[in-house]
């Protein structure tokens, strides 16, 4: 059995920092156990899904 134990700086009000990074598959796994994807959602330790909030690719400026 693993006895790993996560360990987050939540209680100085710091955003938790990234413990393993996949980009070639574009998740990465956050130190209070949440999955950010590249694409901007989340899956939250408890199961909850967080939407991507990506803006539209209306509101998109190109740099000249």
């Amino acid at each position: 059995m693993c006895a790993h134990r996560m360990s987050c700086p939540s209680p100085h009000g710091r955003s938790p920092h990234v413990v393993a990074a996949r980009p070639e598959q574009g998740w990465s796994l956050l130190c209070d156990g949440a999955i950010v994807f590249d694409d901007t959602g989340e899956l939250l330790p408890d199961g909850r899904v967080v939407a991507p909030h990506r803006l539209p690719a209306d509101h998109l400026t190109v740099a000249a």
